[in-house]
């Protein structure tokens, strides 16, 4: 459709809170008609990754809700960001927020489609066979040549 909307976005950042900004304004687009991109560049492509281990860290994050507020040198002990990442897990399961696993599988169904960086992924040696099926691997050109025509593009 010529006149369907476009979203592109930039997702550069590999932890769990990062994860889910650019998943849940895709599968929403999605689920709106847009037709989605995402660009995974540096530290974003461990959340295409087969095997995720995304973690979050209370240590330098200021915004980060804490039961307890603690000091930053506690938050710099061994254990603090298991723990932390353990604690955010549960509250969104908690709350039904749904899981990385799921929000990929979603955009995935809805057609999102997804482009690895292959400067990235040669850069810190991953293999194809690494990172998620489906994904298209190009450049910064690539990505250009979709932003050019997006309505909308987010650098997350």
């Amino acid at each position: 459709m010529a006149d369907q909307k476009k979203l592109a976005i930039i997702a550069t950042k590999g932890t769990l809170d990062f994860a889910y900004p650019p998943l849940i304004l895709a599968t929403t687009a999605a689920a709106l008609d847009y037709d989605v991109t995402i660009f995974w560049t540096f530290y974003g492509l461990q959340v295409v990754k087969k095997e995720r281990n995304l973690k979050i860290s209370p240590l330098g994050n200021p915004g980060m809700p804490m039961p307890v507020p603690m000091p930053v040198l506690v938050q710099i002990l061994p254990g603090m960001e298991a723990m932390a990442t353990v604690m955010m897990k549960q509250k969104m399961a908690g709350k039904g927020v749904a899981s990385i696993d799921t929000l990929l599988e979603m955009a995935i169904e809805s057609e999102v489609k997804m482009i690895a960086c292959q400067m990235t992924v040669d850069l810190f040696d991953f293999k194809h066979s690494e990172l998620i099926d489906g994904l298209e691997y190009a450049g910064a050109a690539r990505f250009f040549e979709i932003a050019q025509d997006a309505n909308i593009t987010l650098f997350i």
